[in-house]
C-alpha cells in the first residue's frame, strides 16, 4: 500500500470519529499515541531473544500488545492507563506522551482505529515513507482552518526554499533550530538537505541526535513535533528528545543554547496576552504580556518582535537566520522601530523577501521573510546593503486554485547567490522597472521615517489596468480570504469585550 493510500485510508476514520465530536487534531493526537506503541512493539519483536538486555521504551504492561488483545471498557480504561503512565517518562517518550488523554470515548471507535493501525507494519516501512505518511496527516490537519490548526503549518513550498539558500552544513557539524517549530517543517527541511552529505559515522550521530533543536508552547504541536521527527529517523525513544514544549521568550539564551542556523516562521497573532482574575472585581481581565530581559534591546507586548530579538540572541556569532515576519514588524513604531535599528546596526540584514498573500491558513496575512547574520560588537553598522526581493506585487496565490511551489522561488534563489552574497547584482533599474531584486544602502534606510522596511517600488496593475485582473477564480478566493480574516479580527475584538464586561 502506499503512502498516499495509507494516508487515506487512515484519514477516512477521521470523518466517523468527527461525528462523535473528535476534531481533526485531537485525531492526529490518537494516531500518534498508537503508531508510537505500535512500532515500538514492532521492534521488540525483531529483537527476539536481545529483547531482554534492550533498553526497552515503553514497559511492557503499556506495550501495544496489551492492548490489542483487549475490547470495550477494559481497552478504554488500559488505554487511557498507558497515556497518563507514559507522560511520566523521560525522553521523547515523554515528550510524545506529556499529557496525554484518551479522546475516543467510544471503545468499539478505539478497536477499530487499533485495528486499522495493527494491519501496517510500520517500523518496516522506509524512513521516509514513514514521514510522508505522517506529513500527509499533519498537512490535512492544517487544511482543517475552522479548526485553527493552520496556524502551525508553514507552507513546505517556502520552507524548501528557505533552507535552500541558508545552505545547512553538516561538514560543519552545523546546529539548526526553530523556537517556534510547530509539527517540524523547517527541521525536517535542514534534515533532508543535510541527511544525503552525512557520510561520516560522527556526522550521522551529530545529524540524528545534535543538529536539530526545536521549541513550541504547546504541548499537543511539540508531541506531534516529536513524532514526526522520530519518523524520519531524527531522535531516539530513550534519548534526549530534540524539541522541548515550553514558552522561548521566557529567559535568555544561554551560551550552550546558541546555534549556527535559525529557521523560523513565529506564530502571527500582533500582541501577547494572559487573562488574569482582577482581585478588585473578580471578574477576568486581559493583560499584556511583556518580557523583561537584559538581552532584548526593547520592551514590547509584540510577540513578533520578541521572537526577533530571541532569535537574533539563539544565533553564534556570524550565525545566520532567516525568519518570517508579518509587515508590522517592518514598519511599526516605537519598540519596532528600536529592533530594526539594532537588526541593521548590530547584525547584518542583508534581505528581505516580500511574500504573497493568500499562502497561509491564517487568512489575509501579509508576510516576508527576513534574512541576517549574526555579527561581533563594531564601532560602525554591520548592514551596508539590503536586497530586497519583491514577490508580492501582481502576484496571486491562493490556498487551491493557484497554490505556492517551489519552482515559485526559482528566480529569488538565484539571485541570492547564496555563500557569496558579495556577488549580487540587481534587476531593477530605470530600464527596468518592473524587476523584483533591488538593493539599498544603510544610509537610505536609516534616514526612512522610523526607519521603515516595508519597501516595494513595483506599479499594482490591478489598480490602472482591469485587464490584468486575474482570473475570476482567484479573485473570488482572495475576496474569501479577505473577509475570513475580518472575521477573526471581529472575533477577536468580541473576545475582548466579553473578557472586560
Amino acid at each position: 500500500m502506499s503512502a498516499s493510500e495509507i494516508v487515506n485510508k487512515v484519514w477516512n476514520y477521521a470523518h466517523v470519529l468527527r461525528d462523535d465530536g473528535v476534531g481533526y487534531g485531537d485525531y492526529v493526537e490518537q494516531i500518534t499515541f498508537l503508531i508510537f506503541l505500535k512500532m515500538a512493539d514492532e521492534r521488540l519483536s525483531a529483537l527476539g531473544a536481545q529483547a531482554s538486555e534492550s533498553k526497552y521504551e515503553v514497559p511492557e504492561k503499556f506495550s501495544w500488545s496489551k492492548l490489542v488483545k483487549l475490547d470495550g471498557d477494559a481497552l478504554e480504561n488500559q488505554y487511557r492507563h498507558t497515556l497518563e503512565a507514559l507522560g511520566k517518562e523521560s525522553g521523547m517518550l515523554g515528550t510524545i506522551f506529556r499529557k496525554a488523554q484518551n479522546k475516543i470515548q467510544d471503545p468499539a471507535k478505539l478497536e477499530r482505529l487499533i485495528k486499522m493501525i495493527e494491519k501496517e507494519a510500520w517500523s518496516t516501512l522506509p524512513v521516509d515513507v514513514k514521514g510522508e505518511i505522517y506529513e500527509g496527516l499533519l498537512e490535512r490537519n492544517a487544511q482543517d482552518v475552522k479548526g485553527g490548526a493552520g496556524q502551525y503549518f508553514t507552507p513546505r513550498a517556502l520552507i524548501q526554499a528557505m533552507t535552500e539558500v541558508m545552505q545547512p552544513d553538516i561538514s560543519k557539524l552545523h546546529t539548526v533550530a526553530d523556537p517556534a517549530s510547530g509539527t517540524g517543517g523547517f527541521l525536517l527541511a535542514a534534515y533532508d538537505y543535510m541527511a544525503p552529505n552525512a557520510k561520516s559515522k560522527k556526522e550521522q550521530k551529530h545529524l540524528r541526535e545534535k543538529a536539530l533543536r526545536g521549541n513550541d508552547i504547546v504541548d499537543s504541536v511539540t508531541r506531534l513535533c516529536a513524532m514526526n521527527l522520530y519518523l524520519h529517523g531524527v531522535g531516539s525513544a530513550d534519548g534526549e528528545c530534540p524539541v522541548v514544549s515550553q514558552d522561548a521568550l521566557a529567559k535568555e539564551v544561554g551560551d550552550d543554547d546558541r546555534v549556527d542556523i535559525v529557521l523560523a516562521n513565529p506564530p502571527f497573532g500582533k500582541k501577547s496576552s494572559i487573562t488574569v482574575i482582577s482581585e478588585k472585581t473578580g471578574k477576568a481581565e486581559t493583560e499584556k504580556l511583556t518580557y523583561e530581559r537584559e538581552d532584548f534591546w526593547a520592551t514590547t507586548s509584540n510577540k513578533q518582535l520578541n521572537f526577533v530579538q530571541h532569535i537574533a540572541n539563539m544565533l553564534k556569532i556570524d550565525g545566520k537566520a532567516a525568519v518570517v515576519v508579518p509587515d508590522n514588524v517592518l514598519f511599526e513604531g516605537g519598540a519596532g522601530e528600536t529592533v530594526r535599528k539594532n537588526l541593521l546596526d548590530r547584525c547584518n540584514l542583508h534581505t528581505i523577501l516580500r511574500l504573497p498573500t493568500g499562502i497561509f491558513y491564517a487568512q489575509g496575512v501579509k508576510a516576508n521573510v527576513i534574512f541576517f547574520d549574526n555579527k561581533p560588537a563594531a564601532k560602525t553598522p554591520w548592514t551596508k546593503k539590503l536586497w530586497v526581493y519583491d514577490y508580492r506585487t501582481n502576484v496571486h496565490k491562493t490556498l487551491k486554485q493557484n497554490q505556492l511551489k517551489f519552482s515559485d522561488f526559482e528566480e529569488f534563489m538565484a539571485l541570492y547567490q547564496a555563500g557569496n552574497i558579495a556577488n549580487r547584482k540587481a534587476i531593477w533599474s530605470d530600464e527596468n522597472p518592473a524587476g523584483r531584486w533591488r538593493t539599498y544602502d544603510y544610509e537610505e534606510l536609516i534616514a526612512r521615517d522610523k526607519t521603515n522596511l516595508d519597501i516595494f517600488w513595483l506599479k499594482d496593475d490591478s489598480l490602472e489596468d482591469t485587464e490584468n485582473l486575474p482570473a475570476p477564480e482567484i479573485l473570488a478566493a482572495e475576496i474569501v480570504e479577505q473577509l475570513e480574516a475580518a472575521l477573526e479580527e471581529f472575533r477577536s475584538v468580541e473576545e475582548v469585550l466579553a473578557v472586560g464586561a
